[in-house]
């Protein structure tokens, strides 16, 4: 089956709008089921369908045409209850109500003919994958001569909105990329990532930042956070009233931070052992030195939470235990179930990114970031589509849309380890399967009680794979770890600040380490945000409280820098 590449689509719709060609045929209502393209597709895939099943599909798709077309031929609009038609255009204009129905009516039959395709489980998800991906792209909301809100916009404007639309399309296309949101209207260090501290320390891995103590008080043992890698760390502390950082320093913890380095082209020959190694063990040793603590707790957001558990694991097997709490937040250990990513590895892929960039080279930003956009289209591509370009509107400021687009670059030996054994070949649960820095890895040595979070609707972390670290880490050991599951996604479950009174979350310590829907099941619901009951587990283990310290740093490690650092202004674009 062929590799679908998001980029390729989003430049192959370029393509088709400069030529006035819209893939419209696509999704023309047929005669028959039979008529559709979508089976040539699935035809080159070598997948097949049950004929009963199919017939049963051609049955009901021709009824529901007939009934749609019936409809129309009386003036009876139809209902068109998805939110990319619920402006009042697509409702008062016959043709247009139609087109839109007849898209829906299509892109329904199209995905039931994926799902009814008769394969592995890893090929049918990547067959349904790559065909909501062109449902996704064919929507007459994507076309201007099929968009009514677009010409009436431009009616409005006597052609103004075309204009800007083309003016921000080949803006656009310069940067390789759609963008989101108003990039000028943030800095960082200024409006973003703006937690007062100091670098205290940097290799070409990463700065260690170290944040002011806003408590006169704080818990003796410091917490170290490690962001993913695969973007910025400001994530984790976008502004006072949203940030993870400053919250945790305000609960009295004196915090340090990873600020990854942007890899350039210095940087190809970096791998996971030195991310390992120079990275998250290098951090927890400044940690301990500075604050003069043997154990700190530790903190691993997404892949900065696989890196910083694989480091724990590696100092364990040397006999060195550094940490007194492990925090992991929509972080995978078990890549069993990896969710929409899987349709992105398998070995084919992987053995072609390892032939281009697994010797040395980089993984361009751009790359990560438009993969992780086509994960929904819907609203990171095309709703950008029909607002930037077809209607000429600017996109507003929005913090977390200018962090997404701040992406960054990942050295290929690295990143190619990464996929084959961890995504590919789920070899970091099993103990002693991998060697890094040297070392057998098994995370069931980590001694150290866990708090695990996961988010309910995140698609690249499933709450379940998350809740199967808990099977991992401490084994043996009873109540020592902690299960958390938040509402909202991947980012949006993360970034949920108690004032701002959002959401719930989900606990259930007796079943913490059993079957996650078992978990579930009897799990209780409680309103607000999980940062309260992380901030008791982290109370717990930081040990009592004793005299801020004045100053940052030691003798051996002198400040250079004010936070945030300079590593986290490189741009990989």
């Amino acid at each position: 089956m062929k590799t679908f590449d998001p980029q390729a689509m989003y430049s192959e719709w370029m393509s088709q709008l400069v030529n006035h060609t819209p893939w419209q045929d696509w999704m023309k209502p047929a005669t028959s089921v039979a008529e559709l393209p979508v089976l040539d597709v699935l035809r080159e895939a070598g997948a097949t369908i049950n004929p009963t099943v199919l017939t049963q599909l051609q049955t009901d798709y021709i009824r529901e045409f007939g009934q749609l077309w019936q409809d129309f031929a009386v003036s009876k609009l139809p209902e068109l209850k998805d939110k990319r038609f619920s402006s009042g255009d697509w409702h008062n204009h016959a043709m247009h109500s139609y087109s839109a129905a007849s898209y829906l009516l299509n892109a329904r039959f199209l995905m039931s003919l994926a799902e009814s395709v008769e394969a592995p489980a890893k090929i049918k998800q990547k067959i349904s994958f790559a065909v909501q991906q062109m449902i996704d792209a064919l929507s007459p909301a994507n076309f201007l001569v099929t968009n009514p809100e677009a010409q009436s916009k431009l009616i409005e404007t006597k052609g103004e909105s075309l204009a800007k639309g083309i003016t921000q399309m080949l803006a656009d296309m310069q940067k390789g990329r759609i963008s989101q949101t108003d990039e000028t209207a943030f800095e960082v260090g200024k409006n973003v990532a703006t937690t007062e501290g100091v670098v205290v320390f940097e290799n070409r891995l990463f700065q260690l930042i170290q944040y002011t103590p806003l408590t006169k008080t704080v818990h003796q043992r410091p917490l170290l956070m490690v962001p993913p890698c695969i973007n910025k760390f400001y994530i984790l502390d976008l502004q006072p009233e949203n940030s993870v950082v400053r919250y945790a320093v305000e609960q009295g913890h004196t915090v340090f931070l990873v600020s990854w380095a942007n890899p350039d082209a210095s940087m190809g020959d970096v791998t996971w052992d030195d991310y390992v190694e120079q990275g998250a063990i290098k951090a927890l040793e400044v940690a301990r030195a500075i604050s003069k603590q043997d154990k700190v707790n530790a903190f691993g957001f997404c892949v900065g939470g696989t890196i910083i558990s694989t480091a724990l694991a590696v100092l364990a097997e040397r006999g060195i235990h550094p940490v007194s709490s492990l925090t992991l937040l929509t972080a995978l250990l078990d890549f069993s179930n990896t969710g929409v990513l899987d349709v992105f590895v398998d070995e084919m892929q992987v053995s072609m990114r390892e032939k281009t960039i697994g010797s040395g080279g980089l993984l361009p930003g751009r790359d990560l970031a438009s993969t992780f956009s086509s994960l929904r289209a819907n609203d990171l591509v095309w709703n950008y589509v029909q607002s930037n370009y077809l209607k000429g509107e600017a996109p507003p400021p929005f913090d977390l849309l200018y962090w997404n687009a701040d992406s960054t670059n990942l050295p290929g030996p690295m990143f190619c380890w990464y996929l084959r054994n961890t995504y590919l070949e789920n070899k970091l649960k099993e103990p002693g399967a991998l060697t890094v820095a040297g070392n057998k890895v098994d995370l069931g040595k980590i001694d150290a009680p866990v708090f695990v979070y996961g988010s309910r609707e995140d698609h690249i972390v499933p709450w379940q794979a998350a809740f199967a670290s808990t099977k991992l880490l401490n084994p043996q050991g009873k109540n020592k770890n902690t299960f958390v599951l938040g509402a909202s996604g991947h980012i949006a479950g993360v970034v949920n600040p108690p004032a701002k009174k959002k959401r719930s979350y989900w606990t259930n310590p007796a079943a913490v380490g059993k079957d996650a829907e078992n978990w579930f099941s009897g799990a209780t619901e409680t309103p607000g945000s999980w940062w309260p009951v992380w901030a008791e587990f982290l109370a717990e283990h930081g040990g009592r409280m004793v005299k801020a310290p004045t100053t940052a740093g030691n003798k051996d490690f002198v400040p250079t820098e004010a936070a945030p650092g300079r590593y986290v202004k490189v741009r990989a674009d």
